[in-house]
C-alpha cells in the first residue's frame, strides 16, 4: 500500500538550529494520525514541510507516492487547517467556504452546491449567510473545516485547530472532528500539545522532542510503554523511576515508568509492605485526587478515586502496586 506522506530522513535547518533532524514517517491513507510534542519541539516544522509551506533542508517526502520537494502548496493534494481559522470577515460563510473553489474557476451554481454541501458534512446547514462574526469559535472552527474539505484533500492538515476553545468545546470539537474523520476517510494528521488530545483522537501518535521522534505507537502503546523517560513523563505524567529504585524492586538497573492510577495508597500499617511513604501535597481533581508522595526520598505521584477516603498532607501511607506495572524503559545512563 503506497503511503499517504511518507518523510524519509528529513531535516530543516534554520542556521545552527535543528528544527527537524533525519525524521522518519510513514503515514497510512484513511488514518487519523497526530503529531504531539511540546512547544519547539519539530512537529509544527514537519507540518508545514508536508503542507509545501516550507523546503526540507535534506530528506525526501512523498504524498500518495508522489514527490513533494518544490510543488508549491496550492499544486499538492493537501489542504490545511489552522488555529486561528483565518475566515474573511466580510464574507459570509458559504462564501468563505466557496472561496477556494471561485479561484479554481469553478461555476458558481456549481461551487455554492459544493459549499452547500460541506457545511451539511459539519453540521452548518442553514447557516450560509451568516458572518463569521456571528458565530461562536466552535462554528467558525467547523467554518475552517468546511472550507478545507470542500476541495476533496487525499489530507487535511490540521494545525492545533482547537487550541482556541475552552474546555468543555474543545472536548466536544474531538468528538466531532473524530466522528468527521471516519466519515469522509480523508488522512488527518493532526498536530497538538495536548496529551489528551492526541490520546482520544488518533489511530496513531507520533511523538516529537529536540526535533526528533522519540515513539510512534498507539494511543495505548506511548501511554501503557514509553520507551524513553521523556516519553514516559510528557504523556500522562507518569512516574519516571530512577535505575536504583528499579533494582530495588526488581533486580535490574533500568529507567522505568508507573503511571499513577497503578499506584495503591492505604493507611499506614495496613499492609505487610515496607514501602511506607508521607503525603507531600493532596490535589483534588474531580473524579480523582492526586497525590504527591515522599518515600524516603523517592517523590511518587499516586491517583486515588476521590470516592474513597484519601489521607490528609503530612499523613503516613502505605503503598502497593504490581510488579509488572513497572514498565521497563533505557538502560541506565
Amino acid at each position: 500500500m503506497t503511503a499517504a506522506v511518507s518523510l524519509q530522513k528529513v531535516s530543516r535547518h534554520f542556521g545552527l538550529v535543528k528544527a527537524m533532524d533525519e525524521v522518519d514517517l510513514e503515514i497510512v491513507p484513511g488514518e487519523f494520525f497526530a503529531m504531539l510534542g511540546p512547544s519547539g519541539s519539530g512537529k509544527t516544522t514537519c507540518l508545514r514541510l508536508i503542507a509545501g509551506f516550507d523546503q526540507p533542508s535534506s530528506g525526501h517526502i512523498e504524498i500518495f507516492g508522489e514527490t513533494a520537494e518544490g510543488v508549491p502548496p496550492y499544486r499538492r493534494n493537501v489542504n490545511t487547517v489552522f488555529q486561528d481559522y483565518a475566515l474573511f470577515p466580510h464574507l459570509n460563510v458559504i462564501q468563505n467556504v466557496a472561496f477556494s473553489l471561485m479561484l479554481k474557476k469553478v461555476a458558481k451554481a456549481e461551487r455554492l452546491k459544493q459549499a452547500a454541501a460541506a457545511l451539511e458534512t459539519v453540521k452548518l446547514g442553514g447557516y450560509g449567510e451568516r458572518r463569521p462574526g456571528q458565530l461562536s469559535g466552535g462554528q467558525r472552527q467547523r467554518v475552517a473545516l468546511a472550507r478545507a474539505i470542500v476541495n476533496r484533500p487525499k489530507v487535511l492538515l490540521l494545525d492545533e485547530p482547537l487550541g482556541a476553545l475552552d474546555l468543555k468545546l474543545r472536548e466536544s470539537m474531538q468528538e466531532e472532528l473524530k466522528a468527521l474523520q471516519k466519515s469522509l476517510g480523508i488522512t488527518f494528521i493532526f498536530v497538538t500539545h495536548d496529551q489528551g488530545e492526541a490520546l482520544s483522537m488518533a489511530d496513531r501518535v507520533a511523538v516529537f522532542n529536540d526535533g526528533k521522534v522519540q515513539q510512534i505507537g498507539t494511543p495505548e502503546e506511548i501511554y501503557k510503554r514509553p520507551q524513553s523517560r521523556f516519553v514516559a513523563d510528557f504523556v500522562g505524567s507518569s512516574n519516571v523511576l530512577a535505575p536504583d529504585f528499579v533494582q530495588s524492586i526488581l533486580g535490574v538497573r533500568r529507567w522505568a515508568s508507573l503511571r499513577p492510577e497503578a499506584i495503591h495508597v492505604m493507611a499506614a500499617g495496613t499492609s505487610a509492605s515496607r514501602m511506607t511513604g508521607t503525603i507531600v501535597t493532596r490535589s483534588y481533581l474531580g473524579a480523582v485526587v492526586r497525590l504527591l508522595i515522599d518515600l524516603n526520598g523517592t517523590s511518587l505521584h499516586a491517583s486515588v478515586p476521590s470516592s474513597e477516603a484519601v489521607p490528609g498532607e503530612g499523613e503516613k501511607v502505605t503503598l502497593g502496586f504490581a510488579k509488572d506495572a513497572i514498565h521497563l524503559m533505557e538502560n541506565e545512563k
